[in-house]
């Protein structure tokens, strides 16, 4: 598998992002992550989704830290600082899903706290589900796990159509796009950072095709496996979806309905937000993870 490492002077200066870099082998692969606050503390894992990287979590990161929690932010395979795959056929959803479990094994994470928002959450509740005893509780932005048994919203029809045939995929403007809040061009530079030319973007141009829309698809049955376990999990599981997302709208109440772990929690609508709330309200959404976390200490609007 051939795989390009973005330069690391792509990233120097980006705003608010001076977290020290950490790397680990998965499949030969350099992953890169962030690792923030006392290692000895119980992690709060943090996963991406599409075309972002960890640079999205950084007004999320000192907060958490400063509660007193272990943050780990990773960058997926193909995105951020990790080695990026150049063939479209090197993505699939299943060998995502087996990345990121290698990973949480390489750190031997334990009494782990999710925070999974777009792919991240595919990701990474597929394996929250195949490996329930590493996960303490679950918070779930602006994503699901779609088994492909109910048509996709129209949204997604067209980021999708876009995904795949656009020839020009600005990073940085998608992003933009995808918020309630005027990015600055130093902001929208370091979402671009990681992707110097189009040799780069395999990776963010697989996801939209890899998202299970038909019965058939070849994640399907793993995703309903996935949904068999939820019905059954009754460790805490929070929603936390923004209010300006035409895509992920309507994803948060079969979770609320559903999963046992939800049903008495104080699920929380990120106001003013659009698809990527981490960047349009990340330090409130610190907030809310940190009283989920501990809700007797925590503060929850």
């Amino acid at each position: 598998m051939k795989a390009l490492r973005t330069p690391e002077d792509r990233f120097a200066g980006l705003p608010g992002y001076d977290f020290e870099p950490h790397y680990v082998d998965i499949d030969g692969l350099r992953m890169h992550y962030v690792a923030e606050g006392p290692a000895d503390a119980a992690p709060v894992l943090l996963l991406h989704g599409e075309p972002s990287w960890s640079y999205l979590y950084r007004k999320m990161i000192p907060p958490l830290v400063a509660a007193g929690h272990r943050v780990i932010a990773p960058d997926l395979i193909g995105f951020g600082k990790s080695d990026k795959p150049t063939r479209q056929s090197d993505y699939s959803y299943a060998g995502h899903v087996e990345w990121m479990r290698q990973f949480i094994e390489a750190l031997d994470l334990n009494n782990i706290t999710l925070f999974c928002q777009d792919w991240g959450s595919l990701i990474g509740l597929r394996v929250a589900a195949e490996n329930e005893a590493r996960f303490a509780r679950i918070a779930l932005g602006n994503g699901g796990l779609p088994t492909g048994d109910h048509e996709p919203p129209k949204a997604f029809k067209i980021w999708r159509a876009f995904a795949r045939w656009s020839p020009w995929f600005p990073i940085g403007r998608i992003l933009q796009k995808a918020t309630v809040s005027d990015l600055s061009d130093d902001v929208v530079a370091a979402y671009d950072a990681p992707f110097p030319s189009a040799k780069f973007k395999a990776g963010t141009r697989a996801f939209p095709k890899l998202v299970p829309t038909t019965p058939d698809d070849p994640a399907a049955d793993a995703n309903r496996a996935a949904w068999d376990v939820f019905r059954h999990w009754e460790k805490p599981f929070l929603t936390t979806f923004s209010n300006r997302d035409p895509i992920t709208r309507a994803m948060k109440k079969p979770f609320q309905e559903l999963v046992p772990g939800a049903k008495n929690q104080d699920h929380v609508t990120i106001r003013d937000a659009g698809h990527f709330l981490q960047e349009d309200k990340g330090e409130e959404l610190a907030d809310v993870l940190i009283g989920f976390i501990s809700p007797e200490t925590g503060a929850c609007p």
